[in-house]
């Protein structure tokens, strides 16, 4: 039997957080940097309106989730973290990127349990329905609202996710981080 329930967002989780910069870069005509990255809503930090920057994901949308880098430790600790506990993806990703995704999982040798793609970013009734003790993401968002139902969240840091966090947030730098921070939860018996 496994021990736990491993709920994880994909795109800047599992993925590069600024996977999308260099092609909005070049579409837009900006120079926005990482640093300049401080909203998660992508339009807001290119200067443009949600149309258009909709316009430009719908064209680019299957370019840029196919050719995301995966952060440093990320495929190696969730291989680790699945010989123990089972691993489902919650992604707020477009239904249509299902495919993609399964595609980019199996080509990246990642192992996983199920994967959810939602098309939107509520994610608690997803989190319940799996019985998740943790749920690690990128978004401030989805951390506050998955925190405020009760569920133990690892907030991956990035420049737009600093904000002021909650008793069931806990925030972690790297993939390393996040697997001794759960060895440690399950050592305290504070997550099952």
């Amino acid at each position: 039997m496994k021990n736990l329930n491993i709920c994880i967002d994909i795109d800047g989780t599992i993925t590069d957080a600024y996977y999308w910069l260099d092609l909005c870069n070049e579409y837009f005509n900006t120079n926005i940097t990482k640093e300049q990255a401080t909203e998660y809503c992508i339009h807001k930090v290119v200067g443009v309106t949600e149309e258009e920057y909709s316009q430009f994901y719908e064209k680019y949308k299957f370019n840029l989730h196919s050719t995301e880098k995966l952060r440093n430790d990320a495929k190696s600790v969730i291989t680790k973290l699945n010989l123990d506990n089972n691993i489902y993806f919650v992604t707020a990703r477009d239904k249509s990127l299902t495919l993609l995704t399964i595609r980019y999982l199996i080509k990246n040798k990642i192992p996983y349990d199920d994967l959810f793609v939602l098309g939107n970013s509520y994610k608690v009734d997803t989190a319940k329905n799996l019985n998740c003790h943790i749920f690690i993401e990128d978004s401030y968002d989805n951390a506050m609202e998955l925190s405020n139902a009760g569920f133990k969240v690892l907030l991956i840091d990035t420049n737009y996710n600093r904000k002021p966090i909650n008793k069931n947030i806990i925030r972690v730098c790297n993939w390393y981080e996040i697997h001794e921070i759960i060895k440690e939860l399950l050592l305290q018996d504070q997550v099952v």
